[in-house]
Formats: structure tokens, sequence, C-alpha cells
């Protein structure tokens, strides 16, 4: 499965794509600049020794793979996203992205009308859109390879077929299949959840992660 990833050069792309390729899927890092895409494809396969991972523009990256993942920063989001609507239509899409804001009180969800996956949803309507990977803190996905066994991948979206696969996907990063959270509107709750975790982090000075009990992922 090859997969592209939209905002690879950020932390958060760069530790997921990272754990792709550590899995054996062939990777496209993808940026506004190819040459920023391929100086960093060219950093991950250094560490993840044999990976296939190649860099070019957002817009080549989304043409040249099978899944794609949104990784890239709220501001600008629904216009980058409308500027790839050719290239992501048809295709499983993965949207990890956390619409947050921050003041001298820290990190809180933003009060939107949908969700960032919603928004890819509305603006791609044939896109097989998956919210996933919305926890997973991106150091914690750079610094080692090993499964990170503690925490669960909570994964929503309302095409089955989809879900199931970003579900398989997750062991990438967990060593187990993710769990299905239900449809895609959960969304709007799985995002803003980022802020308590990012507000846990400061407070603990930890990396912390979402772990469900009483569920087999399946």
């Amino acid at each position: 499965m090859k997969i592209g990833v939209v905002g690879g050069t950020g932390p958060q792309g760069r530790g997921l794509a990272y754990r792709f390729a550590l899995a054996g899927h062939p990777v496209v890092i993808g940026s506004r600049d190819a040459a920023r895409a391929t100086e960093k494809a060219e950093e991950i396969a250094a560490k993840a020794e044999g990976a296939r991972l190649t860099g070019a523009t957002n817009a080549d990256a989304v043409a040249a793979v099978d899944v794609v993942l949104l990784a890239v920063p709220w501001d600008g989001h629904a216009e980058l996203v409308a500027s790839l609507t050719d290239g992501l239509a048809g295709k499983i899409v993965i949207s990890c992205v956390n619409p947050l804001g921050f003041d001298a009180e820290g990190p809180y969800g933003l009060t939107l009308e949908e969700s960032a996956a919603e928004e890819v949803a509305r603006l791609v309507p044939t896109a097989r859109v998956v919210g996933a990977f919305h926890h997973v803190a991106a150091l914690s996905l750079w610094k080692t390879p090993d499964p990170l066994s503690h925490e669960d991948v909570l994964v929503c979206g309302n095409d089955a077929g989809a879900k199931e696969l970003v579900q398989d996907l997750a062991a990438s990063v967990t060593g187990k299949r993710g769990i299905d959270a239900g449809s895609l509107r959960l969304a709007r709750q799985l995002e803003p959840l980022t802020a308590v975790l990012i507000s846990m982090n400061k407070r603990y000075k930890t990396r912390s992660g979402v772990a469900v009990t009483g569920v087999e992922a399946g």
C-alpha cells in the first residue's frame, strides 16, 4: 500500500511516515516545496534502514499513492484540501488534523461547525475519509521503532472498508489493530481531546496517550 503524507515535513507527519515505512509501506512525503520533501524523505529513510521513501510536491504526492494522510496545521487547512481535490477524489484520506487554539490558559479545542475530517469530506465528497492518529505524540512516534503497545489508535469514519484498512494500518504504530470509534461525526470529539493530552503532557512532563479498556480491537 503506497501512502502519501501531506505535511510529512512536520513532526507528526514525519513520525507517522517513519512508522509506515518501518512496516514496509512505500511512502511519499508531500510538501509545498519538493526539495524540502525530498530532504525529509532522506532523513526518514536513513533512520528506517531499507525503507522506501521519496519526496514530492503535495499535488504530486497525492497523485502517486493509494492512501493519503493529512498531517497539516489547521490554519490554511481548507485552502490546502481544496487545492488537492482532484488528487484526493475517490481515495482513502486519513485526517489526523487537530483544530486547536492556544492562549494564556493553554491549549483548547476550537468551536467549529464541523471537524477537520468532516471538512475534508465536504470539500472532496468522493473521498473515503477516516479520522485517526490524532492522539499519538510526534516524539513518541519518532523516538523508537518499538510499538507503542500501551496506546490505542481511535478510528472513526462512515466508509466501513476504509475504516477497516486504517484500523489495520494502526498496527504500524501500536502493534495492534485500531479501535473502531464510530462514525465520522465523532471526529468532533476526538480532535479536541488532543488539547487535554497536551495539557497533561505539560503538567506531568510526559507524552501521554489514549488507551481503551474493556474493548478488543476488531
